[in-house]
């Protein structure tokens, strides 16, 4: 594992850690990070992705994880459009390093909603989304949603207010975010079309425009995603050959997998192998993305 900084824009540093496997590498691959989860996280994974001869980038957001540097996030400019812009800085740095060979995203959560903002597309050959759903609040699991209007109309208008920006750790939700982020992430899960709704027609436009295959995992026993609002995220992709698939627990002989087991060590020998077929399914469509490829649920 190497550690790097990718300038971004407005003296913007972020932190990148680059996994580099054995050999010369076949493919590479862009972590996409939930809100709130620092990219060491994603670590034995991306280890594991390393060890089956790809190349894996992971990065924190700009004001998150490494790519906070210390600093408070008082006062701190940023929302989910300089989010999608670091994403996207990533993509940059990965395709110009290995121009020849495709580029898949593996979007966890925010991580495969962001991808809709990318001002390029055509540099990505596919994205895997995993536990990713609209997050429009009627769509989320039935024990968040029982919980979820406190959360936007009185926590975080309140802590955000009070503290500059919403203090995740200290109360032990989702993370530490900058003040426009978790606004406008507020914005989205109010609105029944969540990002495409609140922002209207040029976002709509923007998804519109990816034409690279998107697969979406949908686990059954996730705490915080439905399949409805998996669906809802899909079908924003309008132009992209695009699939979900249902992944339950019991399909790996596991008691639970949730919103964020699928990156724990003890689905190393199921879950990330498939993962690993999945991207060789994302290349097969890749050969056919300008057909007209239907919606299904498997």
């Amino acid at each position: 594992m190497q550690t790097q900084q990718i300038p971004v824009d407005n003296g913007v540093q972020l932190a990148v850690r680059r996994y580099e496997p054995a050999g010369a590498p076949r493919a590479s691959i862009v972590i996409g990070g939930a809100m709130g989860a620092r990219q060491s996280f994603y670590e034995p994974f991306a280890q594991w992705l390393g060890q089956q001869g790809l190349r894996v980038w992971t990065f924190d957001y700009r004001g998150s994880g490494d790519s906070r540097n210390g600093a408070s996030l008082r006062g701190f400019e940023a929302d989910l459009f300089d989010w999608a812009r670091d994403y996207e800085a990533v993509i940059d740095a990965a395709k110009a390093a290995l121009p020849e060979q495709p580029l898949y995203l593996l979007g966890h959560s925010l991580g495969a909603q962001l991808p809709g903002f990318l001002r390029r597309p055509g540099q990505v050959d596919g994205l895997v989304s995993i536990a990713a759903g609209s997050g429009y609040w009627r769509e989320n699991a039935p024990k968040l949603r029982r919980s979820i209007l406190y959360f936007w109309f009185v926590l975080v208008p309140l802590a955000t207010r009070l503290f500059g920006y919403f203090p995740g750790r200290r109360l032990k939700k989702v993370g530490d975010l900058p003040r426009g982020v978790i606004l406008q992430w507020r914005r989205w899960c109010l609105h029944p079309r969540y990002s495409v709704g609140a922002e209207g027609d040029l976002a709509l436009q923007s998804y519109g425009r990816v034409r690279f295959p998107v697969l979406a995992l949908s686990i059954t026993d996730d705490e915080l995603m439905t399949l409805a609002g998996t669906e809802s995220l899909v079908s924003f992709y309008a132009g992209a050959p695009r699939a979900v698939e249902r992944i339950a627990p019991a399909d790996v002989q596991a008691r639970r997998i949730g919103h964020f087991g699928f990156f724990r060590e003890q689905f190393s020998q199921s879950l990330w192998p498939s993962t690993v077929d999945k991207l060789h399914r994302l290349a097969a469509l890749t050969a056919v993305q300008h057909a007209d490829v239907p919606h299904t649920t498997a």
